[in-house]
């Protein structure tokens, strides 16, 4: 079944809700082939698995590239509710990503436009095309929420 990235945005959001219903940062990420199809999901783990690299991001491309049967993905897409922070934009293009799309801007630690914009930097050997703010309203309310209700 093809998936936009407004559908992907969608089902990210869903994957947000359930993190920050076990204490996690509500961040969720969802990572479609070139047909559209949804090969990889995931919401931060930190907390609960102990990792600091539990990002949702992170959990996404390691289950894409497990199901596609390669770390290489080229010609995918990631749909992530935050902007990717510096290690997440350096494993996208690790990963070869061709396009991010995501929902909040995070002007702390952003980096991809915000903060830093790792994933379109010309010195790199790879860049991914960055489309900002889709679902904007729907991710920062999630965030801010979540932290509203920990104070």
């Amino acid at each position: 079944m093809r998936t936009t990235a407004s559908e992907g945005m969608r089902r990210a959001l869903e994957l947000a809700a359930e993190a920050a219903a076990a204490g996690e940062v509500p961040v969720g990420a969802v990572v479609l082939d070139h047909a559209g199809r949804v090969v990889g999901e995931g919401r931060n783990t930190r907390e609960e698995s102990h990792d600091p690299t539990g990002h949702a991001e992170i959990v996404a491309m390691r289950r894409a590239a497990a199901s596609v049967g390669s770390w290489n993905l080229e010609t995918h897409t990631l749909v992530v509710t935050l902007e990717p922070c510096v290690m997440c934009a350096g494993a996208i293009l690790q990963a070869r990503l061709d396009r991010v799309v995501f929902g909040a801007w995070d002007d702390k630690a952003g980096a991809a436009g915000s903060m830093y914009d790792l994933l379109r930097d010309r010195r790199l050997p790879y860049r991914a095309e960055v489309i900002g703010g889709v679902e904007e309203q729907a991710s920062t309310a999630l965030l801010r929420d979540f932290f509203e209700r920990r104070r």
